[in-house]
C-alpha cells in the first residue's frame, strides 16, 4: 500500500475563493464561510496521485468486477464491523439520487415517510418533491419515535445538523419499530468515517438479519475525504422486491459515475486512512474550540458538542430575530446555514437554530468565532 502522504490541516482562502467550490466561490470577499458541509483542507494526497495516473478517458472496463464495490465492502467490514451481502450493492452518483431512486421504488404517492427532524434540508425538499408526506420524528432523547402508518424510515446516523451517533440500543429501538410496521430504512450513514472517540458509528443493517433485509444502506466517501465534486456513492439494497424492481428498469437509466469518481473513491476507502486520522485530530481540536466559545455564550445556547461530522448545532434563542444567520452575516462577515432549513415543510421550529462547519484550519475558525463574538457583544 503505498503511503497516502500527511494531512494538511491549512485553509488556502484565496485559492478556494478562486476554485469551482460554491462554499467559498458565492461569498463576498469579505466573508468567511461556515455554511456548505465540505471541508476547506487539501484532499489527500494519494487521491489526487491516484486520478492523476488516470490517462485513459474512455469507456471503463471493470473485468474483476466493479472496483468501488469491492471498496465500499472491505471497508464495511473492516472499519465498521458488518460485511454486507455480496450481489446487493449499486454504484450512484450521490446520497440524494439514492434517496431519490429509492422513495420511488419502496413507497407510492402519498406515504408517510420518517425522518428525524432536525435533517438535512435537500431530504426533506426530495420527500415534498416526491408527492410524499414527511413524518418529522425527535431525535433520541427528546421524545419517541413512532412508525405507525409510515413507509419509509430516512435514518440520518450520524445526525447532520446535530452530530448524534446513535447507539446501538437506540437503533435497535428502531429496528423493532420498524420491524413490527413493515418500514423499509433508508440509511444515510454518509458521515461513518468522522466520528469521535469513544464514540463508535453502527450500521444499522448489521443489528441482525432481519433489520439487513429491510434496509437499504447509502453511504460514500465523499464528506470524509473532501471530494463531493467528484460524485460517487454505494447504495447496499437489503429489500429484495426493491433490488428486484430495479433491475427491471433500463440498463443505465440512473447513469453512472465517472472513471475519475470511482478512482478517487477507491483510494480513498483503501488507501488514506493515514491522512483521515490526522482530519480527525484536527477536526476533535475544533470541535473542542467551537465547545470553549459556545460555554462562554452570554444565553442558553443549548449546545451540545457534536460526537461525528464537523458540524456546530447552535441556538441563538431571541437574540437576532427571526433569521440568525441572516442577522450575523450581517454583523460578523461570517455565512452559516440558517436553522429554519432543516424543518423546511415540517411544523418544527428550528428557526432560532444556526448551523456552523467547523472543518477549516484551526487559524481561520478562530477568526470566525472572534468575528461572531464582537457581533453578539455588540448587540448585547
Amino acid at each position: 500500500m503505498n503511503a497516502p502522504g500527511v494531512f494538511d490541516a491549512s485553509a488556502d482562502l484565496d485559492a478556494l475563493r478562486a476554485g469551482y467550490g460554491v462554499k467559498w466561490g458565492s461569498l463576498a470577499p469579505d466573508v468567511l464561510g461556515a455554511w456548505v458541509a465540505d471541508m476547506d483542507f487539501p484532499v489527500a494526497p494519494v487521491i489526487r496521485r491516484r486520478i492523476h495516473e488516470i490517462a485513459d478517458f474512455g469507456y471503463p472496463h471493470w473485468p474483476a468486477g466493479d472496483p468501488v464495490i469491492t471498496a465500499f465492502e472491505q471497508r464495511m467490514t473492516a472499519r465498521h464491523g458488518w460485511a454486507p451481502a455480496p450481489g446487493r450493492a449499486r454504484v450512484f452518483s450521490d446520497l440524494i439520487q439514492i434517496l431519490q431512486v429509492m422513495i420511488e421504488h419502496a413507497t407510492e404517492p402519498g406515504d408517510a415517510i420518517a425522518i428525524h427532524v432536525p435533517t438535512y434540508p435537500p431530504f426533506l425538499a426530495s420527500i415534498v418533491r416526491a408527492g410524499r408526506r414527511v413524518v418529522p420524528l425527535p431525535l433520541p432523547g427528546d421524545g419517541p419515535a413512532d412508525l405507525r402508518d409510515c413507509a419509509m424510515l430516512v435514518l440520518v446516523n450520524p445526525h447532520n445538523p446535530s452530530g448524534r451517533v446513535f447507539t446501538r440500543t437506540e437503533l435497535a429501538a428502531l429496528a423493532d419499530d420498524a420491524a413490527d410496521h413493515d418500514v423499509v430504512v433508508l440509511a444515510d450513514e454518509i458521515h461513518a468515517d468522522l466520528v469521535f472517540t469513544p464514540h463508535r458509528h453502527v450500521p444499522f443493517a448489521s443489528l441482525g438479519p432481519a433489520a439487513a433485509t429491510r434496509t437499504v444502506t447509502a453511504t460514500s466517501a465523499t464528506k470524509a475525504f473532501n471530494i463531493a465534486g467528484l460524485r460517487c456513492a454505494v447504495a447496499h439494497i437489503g429489500p429484495r422486491r426493491i433490488r428486484d424492481a430495479l433491475s427491471r428498469m433500463p440498463l443505465d437509466y440512473f447513469g453512472q459515475p465517472g472513471v475519475l469518481g470511482r478512482a478517487a473513491t477507491v483510494a480513498a476507502w483503501t488507501e488514506a486512512d493515514d491522512w483521515l486520522d490526522g482530519l480527525l485530530v484536527t477536526l476533535a481540536g475544533n470541535r473542542d474550540q467551537v465547545s470553549e466559545w459556545a460555554a462562554g455564550l452570554p444565553w442558553a445556547a443549548r449546545y451540545r458538542p457534536p460526537e461525528a461530522t464537523y458540524l456546530a448545532w447552535l441556538d441563538c434563542g431571541d437574540r437576532f430575530g427571526p433569521d440568525p444567520a441572516a442577522a450575523l452575516l450581517d454583523r460578523a462577515g461570517v455565512k452559516l446555514s440558517a436553522g429554519a432549513e432543516f424543518a423546511q415543510h415540517t411544523a418544527v421550529d428550528t428557526g432560532s437554530r444556526v448551523r456552523l462547519n467547523f472543518a477549516t484550519s484551526p487559524a481561520v475558525l478562530t477568526e470566525m468565532l472572534t468575528r461572531l463574538s464582537a457581533a453578539i457583544e455588540s448587540a448585547a
